[in-house]
């Protein structure tokens, strides 16, 4: 099962992919917040996408970048293809890498059978 994981920077996508990668997932995060491209995702042709998504306060914590909506929104414009067609979306406001993880776990592991 071939999983793309997109986001918003700072979402944990990266972690998310290490730890499912860890557990013989094959996953990948796709950087469509920087592209152009509305569909960059879809050129890896996933099984699953899993979109993350954090506030603009995370993000500045994780991050340690001074941004204000207006940078989220633009990532969020970009990553709209990949909203509209994703099978998981997890919001990880609040949540550790660890329930992001558990809870994207728990839905592949649903969807292996």
């Amino acid at each position: 099962m071939r999983i793309a994981i997109v986001g918003v920077c700072a979402s944990g996508k990266s972690a998310l992919a290490n730890r499912l990668t860890a557990c013989g997932y094959e996953a990948h995060v796709c950087a469509q917040e920087h592209s152009f491209a509305p569909a960059m995702w879809r050129m890896t042709e996933p099984d699953v996408l899993v979109y993350l998504d954090a506030s603009p306060v995370t993000i500045r914590r994780r991050k340690g970048v001074d941004w204000g909506d207006d940078q989220l929104a633009e990532q969020r414009a970009r990553l709209a293809d990949a909203r509209a067609h994703c099978h998981l979306y997890l919001n990880t406001e609040g949540l550790t890498e660890e329930k992001v993880f558990r809870r994207a776990r728990r839905f592949l592991d649903k969807l292996r059978g």
